[in-house]
């Protein structure tokens, strides 16, 4: 199969502005990426610790609120999530966002989740790092009830509902599930739940060693059907890193464009690794 790019951080920086993130999702699609990307994060630890991805202050859009902007600006592209921190999420909330979104975009929602990482944020919202696995199964499963039940239910520990329904459903049945995480419960959770798997900033020889692992996941957990793997590499893609990755088992790269530039070095830099100039699939 050949390799496909997306484009990520359509949330942040420049993207914050909503002419600036319309501009460059337009031309995304235009010069023929197959997805635009939003990321996640409600809160940053201030002051800024190591494990933060980003300064407190960085212009920074809720994801979903973004999806629903870039569905406007955009006609084909796929709109993904990612990732969104499922389990400091209300699943009821969050699944009546994302089956607006893919309501409104006319069925090209991705949903990329993940159980998270960052302590200072999951505490702040409620959520104990120990059990943020439990919860982001609990919710997967309580969102999927709402989205495809005929009478949406669940019982658990961390989301308990009966006796309400939630329309309109989503366009897509079923919504594509993405994974992120790189530990060993975040691959057989991909293996378990979903369609496809977003590893961060992973270079070549990374990424051929995920793909490894995620195919031992899903032979252990007797899964019949492809995985669809996208990754962040860690530099801009040229195309022998587009040769490289395709040959890993990966099937698409998700673009990390410099953060913090003007909207013009932006645009700049999303012409320059359009996937005609770097030797990847054009969406079609």
């Amino acid at each position: 199969m050949a390799l496909t790019l997306g484009l990520y951080g359509l949330n942040l920086h420049a993207c914050a502005d909503p002419r600036g993130s319309a501009r460059i999702a337009a031309l995304a699609e235009e010069l023929g990426y197959d997805s635009l990307w939003a990321g996640d994060h409600v809160v940053l630890p201030s002051p800024r610790t190591d494990a933060s991805p980003l300064d407190p202050r960085a212009p920074f859009l809720d994801a979903v609120v973004s999806l629903a902007h870039l569905a406007a600006a955009t006609d084909r592209i796929a709109l993904g999530t990612g990732v969104i921190v499922l389990p400091q999420r209300n699943p009821l909330i969050l699944a009546k966002q994302l089956a607006s979104v893919d309501v409104l975009s006319g069925g090209r929602l991705v949903f990329g989740l993940a159980a998270g990482y960052l302590e200072p944020e999951l505490r702040a919202l409620g959520v104990t790092p120990g059990e943020r696995g439990a919860r982001t199964d609990e919710h997967l499963a309580a969102m999927r009830s709402l989205w495809y039940g005929d009478a949406p239910a669940f019982h658990g520990r961390h989301a308990d509902f009966a006796g309400v329904d939630a329309h309109p459903r989503p366009v897509q049945r079923p919504v594509p599930v993405v994974m992120g995480g790189h530990g060993p419960a975040a691959l057989r959770r991909t293996a378990r739940e979903a369609d496809g798997w977003y590893g961060w900033m992973l270079g070549r020889r990374a990424a051929a060693d995920a793909v490894a692992r995620l195919r031992e996941a899903a032979r252990e957990a007797g899964r019949d059907r492809p995985l669809h793997i996208s990754v962040s590499p860690p530099r801009p893609p040229d195309a022998g890193s587009v040769r490289d990755y395709a040959e890993a088992g990966v099937d698409r790269l998700i673009v990390v464009p410099p953060m913090g530039v003007p909207l013009g070095d932006l645009e700049r830099f999303v012409r320059a690794h359009a996937p005609a100039e770097v030797g990847a699939e054009p969406a079609g």
